[in-house]
C-alpha cells in the first residue's frame, strides 16, 4: 500500500469518526465524538455524579483527553505528511 492510500485513508477514517454533527443553541454546529469516546464521557460523569471522583477531577481528565486526542491526531497529520514528501 503506497503512503499516499494509507494517508486517504487515515484522513477519511478521520472524517467519518467525526462527521456527525449536531445543531447546539447558542454554539452552532458542533462535531460529535465517536460512540466508544461518548461511553467514556458518560463513564467519567457518572463516576462524578456518584461522587466517586470530585467534578473537578473529571474536568481535568476530560479536558487532558481532549487535548491527547487532537495532539494525537495532529502528530499523525505530520508523520503524514512527512512520509508524504519522502
Amino acid at each position: 500500500m503506497s503512503t499516499l492510500t494509507r494517508h486517504l485513508n487515515g484522513a477519511r477514517e478521520t472524517v467519518h469518526m467525526y462527521s456527525r454533527r449536531v445543531e447546539v443553541p447558542m454554539l452552532g454546529e458542533v462535531a460529535v465524538p465517536p460512540p466508544d469516546k461518548l461511553a467514556y464521557y458518560a463513564g467519567l460523569g457518572v463516576l462524578a455524579a456518584l461522587q466517586v471522583i470530585e467534578w473537578p477531577m473529571a474536568l481535568v481528565i476530560t479536558a487532558g483527553h481532549l487535548l491527547a486526542d487532537q495532539h494525537l491526531s495532529g502528530l499523525a497529520r505530520g508523520v503524514g505528511s512527512a512520509l508524504e514528501s519522502a
